[in-house]
């Protein structure tokens, strides 16, 4: 009996061992794929969670198991990326490109550290294995040409692209950059005599090889290409651009006004260039006035230009010059056009009024103006001024009490205010305030200084 119960304990003892022994070591029974299974899901859910530092703790423990796997590297890289540690972020994507060199995020992760950093260099060669997966990264490498200021690999980049997937805005404001500096224009230059060359019918080369010896004044060499443009394509009127300033720099007038209304009528020219004909037509009619009916027909094409007053830029011009009856009529001309409805045009052309000693009318427009604009003080200032010449003190007076009201923070304003105030009793005969105004100019005068 005693044996048979010393077996039964021994086996019981047995079986107690095995159960603990079971429980001290429970991995050793476990296969290492679950385990590098179970760890790596857990690295992917405490990054859902945003818990980087527990995240990248699991995948050390799955390259423990797996020293050499690019997709933990990879996962490394986007944890360290989470907690901006940015140098080990590279890093880990570094190693999973060694390991694996043909899987493009890896290099994609690279490139991302770098431009997240600033360091563009660095980004510079990521993006250059990229573009081995992907032709659209060239884009970015253009990107990172300017941020560089390695701007004639930038351009020669433009260069290729445009002519292989067409122009982009972002790489025409690129290329506009690039040659403002001046000494890549003549790469430029010789890019598009190139393709020219090259191909002789395509109308852009021309037309971007005009814009340029247009900027830079080079009139022979754009009368060059332009004949070279007619001959090619007789009905492009780019052509007419380069004629234009031939004709113009050789004293062709109506050579030249020909040229001019092909080009302000072209639907294919854009208005900023217009614009620019125009204003050296304006020029040479300063010079030549017996051509001014001309300038006007010129004028009526930019009627629906929604971005310039083109009148009231021209009276500008002539205002600028002190030719006042010019700089009148077109001033007259851009109300009309307007409906009358543009404050600075008013003042302008008030004050082109006075230069002219036109007192009458700078009385009758500015009382009409006042009733449209009660809360503008140059009107009143106008029409005080006015009223003074003509010896209509009294009106004077009372425009001018009504307008300084509506002075604020303006200075000089203030002052004429005060001196026009002070003509103005001079006049009636009120010393008094006349010294009282002239005295409070005075003082104006020495607080602006």
């Amino acid at each position: 009996m005693k044996k048979t119960v010393s077996f039964f304990l021994f086996l019981v003892l047995l079986c107690n061992s095995a159960l603990l022994l079971a429980q001290a070591e429970p991995e050793s029974i476990v296969p290492e794929t679950d385990k590098f299974q179970d760890y790596f899901y857990e690295s992917l859910k405490q990054k859902g969670i945003e818990n980087y530092d527990k995240a990248i703790t699991a995948l050390e423990y799955c390259l423990k198991l797996k020293p050499n796997d690019a997709v933990v590297y990879s996962e490394m890289g986007k944890n360290y990326f989470g907690l901006k540690n940015y140098e080990q972020s590279y890093s880990s994507y570094e190693k999973a490109a060694q390991i694996d060199p043909k899987n493009k995020w890896y290099w994609a992760g690279m490139y991302e550290v770098s431009y997240q950093t600033k360091n563009y260099n660095q980004a510079i060669l990521s993006v250059n294995k990229l573009i081995e997966f992907d032709k659209i990264y060239q884009d970015d490498l253009v990107s990172l040409y300017m941020y560089t200021q390695q701007f004639d690999k930038a351009l020669v980049l433009i260069e290729e692209l445009n002519e292989k997937v067409g122009k982009s805005d972002r790489r025409e404001m690129y290329k506009t950059q690039i040659l403002a500096q001046g000494k890549f224009q003549n790469a430029e230059v010789n890019i598009l005599i190139e393709k020219i060359n090259k191909n002789p019918k395509e109308e852009s080369n021309y037309v971007a090889l005009l814009k340029l010896y247009s900027e830079n004044n080079e009139a022979q060499k754009a009368s060059e290409i332009t004949k070279k443009l007619e001959l090619e394509i007789p009905d492009s009127d780019w052509a007419q651009l380069g004629f234009f300033q031939f004709y113009l720099n050789q004293n062709e007038a109506q050579k030249a006004i020909n040229a001019m209304n092909v080009v302000l009528a072209s639907s294919q020219i854009e208005a900023k260039i217009k614009r620019r004909v125009l204003n050296e037509f304006l020029n040479f009619v300063n010079k030549n006035p017996q051509y001014s009916p001309d300038l006007e027909k010129a004028m009526a094409f930019f009627d629906k230009d929604p971005d310039v007053n083109v009148a009231k830029e021209i009276g500008k011009y002539y205002y600028s010059k002190k030719q006042w009856d010019k700089a009148i009529s077109y001033y007259q001309l851009s109300l009309k056009n307007n409906s009358g409805s543009d404050i600075e045009t008013n003042m302008l052309l008030l004050q082109s009024y006075v230069e002219t000693k036109q007192f009458e009318m700078v009385s009758k427009k500015s009382a009409s103006l006042v009733e449209i604009y009660p809360t503008q003080p140059q009107f009143y200032y106008f029409s005080g001024l006015a009223n003074n010449q003509l010896k209509q003190f009294k009106k004077a007076i009372d425009m001018l009490e009504m307008g300084m009201d509506y002075v604020v923070d303006d200075l000089q304003l203030e002052i004429n205010f005060n001196l026009q105030l002070g003509e103005a009793f001079n006049g009636l005969g009120d010393f008094k305030k006349k010294e009282q105004y002239f005295t409070k100019a005075n003082q104006l005068l020495k607080a602006k200084k």
